[in-house]
């Protein structure tokens, strides 16, 4: 089966690489399921103070980055769809620290943002799940780029645990 091999690098663009990277298992939606524990587990605990701590002036708080991990799920998610479905015209890169302004992801509860999360990647791995062999390997174009659709899901779960050490390393925030 197509979705228990990793994407080859001629699949996306060599900026993702620092996520794909991260993704050692080769069934990526049991990878993607398992992160949704994860999110609740690590963000669970966190009070409000918590919640709205920054490293350093200027950057964003655990909430705002919880928020950026939504906004690029959807992205991503939008980007599998358009590829599997054989979508010819390249797809938009997109600004995250504009999405992230407009967003005001620090005004939300983190449970509110946790929940949002697990509905949104649930609904993520349910639609994997129903993209057959070929539309998993059909190619697209992201930024002008060629992308496949298993590349997406593979850069999906390396951008969680991106920022899964960037919490752990910069917000002393423990991840489980």
């Amino acid at each position: 089966m197509a979705e228990h091999s990793r994407p080859s690098l001629g699949e996306y663009f060599s900026y993702f690489e620092r996520y794909v990277s991260l993704v050692t298992e080769t069934d990526v939606r049991s990878a993607m399921v398992s992160q949704v524990g994860t999110i609740h587990a690590t963000f669970n605990p966190l009070s409000v103070e918590q919640a709205g701590f920054r490293y350093a002036p200027g950057k964003w708080s655990v909430r705002e980055v919880l928020g950026h991990i939504i906004d690029t799920e959807r992205v991503f998610g939008y980007r599998a769809l358009c590829i599997a479905r054989g979508e010819i015209l390249s797809l938009p890169s997109f600004d995250e620290n504009k999405y992230e302004a407009a967003a005001v992801h620090d005004r939300y509860p983190l449970a509110e943002l946790v929940e949002e999360f697990s509905e949104l990647r649930r609904s993520h791995v349910h639609m994997f799940k129903h993209i057959d062999d070929s539309a998993w390997l059909r190619m697209g174009r992201v930024n002008d780029h060629p992308t496949s659709t298993r590349a997406v899901a593979f850069i999906m779960v390396g951008h969680v645990r991106h920022h899964a050490r960037i919490l752990s390393e910069r917000y002393g925030v423990a991840v489980r």
